[in-house]
């Protein structure tokens, strides 16, 4: 596939068609919001920060692909993406989270990314060091045994600093008392004869553990030894949490009091019982962290956040209308209110530092059945200005939902029950039965789109999917008479329905 900044609108709708059925409209709107971000950084540095993005505002039912669409792009863009729902935000003064944790997520999931590649970069030299400590622990590499003298000149020095600091404890230093030339001389050819002994056994012992390793560093490259255990020492990565009660609201932050309080709280470890080949991925993975530098990360995915990263604001219309009598509910109008900085641009506090929102990509969504997107406040109106409806879902809609995506429900299902090694065949009626039975249901309760697509899956294959580890039978065909057999009576039982379908 072509790198971000090389694919035209017409490629990004094209990728989309791969998982999305229909909303061409939407898909429209969020490849030429896409693009535009490339045309963008393509400006002089001046212009750059004039060109704003231009949010957008789905309209449309739940299950018809908003939420969908904007997670496609995100992963065909390689950006930063989180999803919020508008309603579990509140005004400031009520308890509940406040609208900057939309962005300190957002974040957060940059910093995710952006250390994942770095990983995936250091990783061979990484993999190469967990090897050489595997290596260690297996056959530890010979050591001489050095006596560990202080010379006379660093002692002499401490006792004179020490006696001018405390005056009159430090010692005076000895004097120097030249041996006798007989015991210079036996001393020297006795430390000469050990020496040399030591010298020998050391390098013969060298050689010998330098084979061990040899052969060993090819077993475990080979895989041979990757059903051995050993115990590791590793890395406490568990780290306080802490609720801490910030401007707008309660909110959950990891403080790493390790690194606030530096060598004074050291990271602690603990020993673990692994075989080789789980050493080899925890031990190259810490590796891999201990080599990046963790404020070029940082700096990275803040940028990141900054110039890629979506927002996608979901149920946008609960928070619609203005109240018109009063009391001590919260009001909707006031969450918007608190949510329009975040939209038009502000800079927010993180835990991995300031964060400004001005070229942050937002969408919005919702399905404004009974609200409509006027009944917004103006200021947030104007803040979305790219709006698009989406279509109900239809039954033709459906057909193509269930065969046709990379991820279609008929081949998911298909797959998981080979794994039991049930073959499970989908006639093109039997296709047409289960979707004419979704829209069906849609229509006389709750129009849920294609969700409604997993719960009749789902209670279609529930028999087959419980007995197919034990059945001798290992071939279903799903005709539209099974789909009637297994459906039917819960179909007519409306009452029925509505607690299963």
């Amino acid at each position: 596939m072509k790198e971000q900044n090389e694919l035209t609108p017409k490629q990004i709708v094209a990728e989309l068609d791969k998982y999305i059925v229909g909303q061409d409209k939407a898909k429209k709107a969020v490849a030429i919001a896409l693009r535009n971000r490339y045309r963008r950084r393509m400006l002089s540095e001046d212009l750059r920060d004039e060109v704003i993005p231009k949010n957008i505002l789905m309209i449309g039912p739940t299950g018809v692909g908003k939420t969908e669409i904007a997670r496609r792009l995100a992963n065909l863009a390689n950006a930063p993406f989180t999803k919020v729902e508008a309603t579990k935000f509140t005004e400031v003064g009520y308890v509940g989270r406040d609208v900057d944790s939309m962005v300190r997520d957002l974040v957060q999931r940059a910093v995710a990314m952006v250390e994942s590649e770095k990983i995936e970069e250091v990783k061979p030299v990484a993999m190469q060091r967990a090897l050489d400590r595997i290596l260690d622990i297996l056959e530890p590499p010979v050591k001489r045994a050095v006596q560990q003298v202080m010379p006379q000149q660093w002692m002499e020095s401490i006792q004179s600093a020490m006696s001018h600091i405390f005056p009159g404890t430090g010692n005076p230093p000895p004097q120097y008392e030249p041996p006798q030339e007989e015991e210079n001389a036996h001393i020297g050819f006795q430390q000469q004869e050990e020496e040399a002994h030591s010298d020998e056994y050391s390098r013969d012992q060298v050689e010998r553990k330098e084979r061990i390793r040899d052969r060993l560093r090819t077993q475990l490259m080979a895989g041979e030894l990757d059903s051995r255990e050993i115990f590791i020492e590793v890395e406490d990565t568990s780290m306080p949490h802490f609720q801490v009660f910030g401007q707008q609201g309660l909110e959950e932050m990891g403080m790493d009091m390790s690194g606030m309080l530096g060598n004074l709280l050291p990271k602690r470890r603990k020993r673990k019982q692994v075989t080789v080949a789980e050493a080899k991925n925890i031990l190259a993975d810490e590796e891999a962290r201990s080599m990046i530098d963790q404020d070029q990360l940082t700096r990275e995915a803040i940028e990141r956040a900054e110039q890629t990263g979506i927002i996608f604001v979901d149920e946008m219309d609960k928070i619609a209308g203005r109240e018109k009598e009063g009391g001590p509910q919260v009001s909707r109008e006031g969450v918007q209110r608190d949510i329009l900085p975040i939209i038009e641009g502000s800079t927010v506090t993180t835990k991995f530092g300031q964060v400004s929102t001005n070229h942050i990509l937002f969408i919005a969504a919702g399905a404004f059945h009974v609200s409509k997107p006027s009944d917004l406040i103006p200021e947030l109106q104007g803040r979305l200005p790219i709006r698009v409806e989406l279509d109900s879902l239809t039954q033709d809609d459906f057909i193509r939902i269930l065969t046709e995506p990379k991820n279609a429900l008929v081949k998911q299902y298909k797959a998981l029950l080979a794994t039991e090694g049930v073959d499970v065949e989908f006639t093109e009626d039997g296709i047409c039965e289960i979707a004419k039975t979704a829209t069906e249901v849609n229509t006389s309760m709750e129009n849920i789109g294609a969700r409604r697509l997993h719960t009749i899956m789902e209670r279609l294959l529930e028999d087959v999917s419980f007995a197919a580890p034990d059945v001798t039978d290992k071939k279903l065909v799903v005709n539209a008479g099974y789909v009637r057999e297994r459906l039917q009576d819960i179909v007519k039982d409306e009452d029925l329905s509505r607690y299963i379908l």
